[in-house]
């Protein structure tokens, strides 16, 4: 096991500086200010579709970072460009990722809530689905104190998805780590590290490109993942 597997096993979280240099940041921003992909206010959901995005998700650094977490294969399936800035602000409590893209519905146990957005089928996944997912978010902007970071609990992934009560007795337990990272850095997280980010106190823009990377595009048995 290597250090960052090791970090990311015990913490369910770590941190790589500086591995996207600033001409790649400019030019991805270039691309995701002309880009005709649908915004929310929040920022920019299905990204994979901005060829930038697709060549940076598939790309041996961020392939190699993924791989070395799973323990083998990794391929990317969802990106997601978050946009905090003055004018879009916003505060999230403590919560787990669980909600998966699908290419299809089907009734398993475990899974669901189901909800269709933009088109693409989702549903809540148990654990054991989850455990085959980490997250690479790709900072464009620096994130300090002031601008909104994210905010996680160390370990809380091990215990598993979940109750909105569990999750908020341990946001009063267990002592938070603001992720302070510049701007090319890249945090690696796993879906089910209780998180959150506090709304921004400044001007400075905060813009993450989070990437999902998989083992298996089957993500469980009869359900496909879907690219978003």
């Amino acid at each position: 096991m290597t250090r960052l597997q090791e970090t990311v096993e015990e913490r369910g979280f770590a941190i790589v500086a500086d591995l996207i240099p600033a001409n790649e940041i400019v030019d991805l921003s270039a691309e995701f200010s002309q880009a005709s992909l649908q915004r929310s206010r929040a920022g920019v959901r299905h990204a994979l579709k901005l060829p930038s995005v697709a060549a940076l998700a598939n790309g041996s650094r961020l392939v190699g970072i993924a791989q070395d977490i799973l323990g083998g294969e990794a391929v990317p399936f969802r990106a997601t460009l978050f946009d905090k800035s003055a004018e879009a602000n916003w505060l999230v409590a403590w919560h787990q990722d669980t909600a998966l893209p699908l290419r299809q519905r089907g009734e398993k146990p475990g899974w669901g809530p189901w909800s269709v957005k933009e088109g693409v089928v989702y549903a809540h996944a148990p654990a054991e689905a989850l455990m085959r997912v980490v997250a690479l978010r790709i900072h464009l902007d620096d994130s300090g104190a002031a601008n909104g970071p994210l905010r996680v609990l160390p370990g809380t992934h091990r215990a598993g998805v979940l109750t909105d009560e569990q999750i908020r007795a341990l946001g009063h337990e267990v002592p938070a780590v603001d992720c302070l990272i510049t701007k090319g850095g890249v945090l690696a997280m796993r879906p089910l590290v209780v998180h959150a980010s506090s709304k921004s106190q400044s001007e400075m823009a905060r813009r993450v490109l989070h990437i999902e990377y998989t083992n298996s595009m089957t993500i469980a048995e009869g359900l496909e993942l879907s690219t978003a």
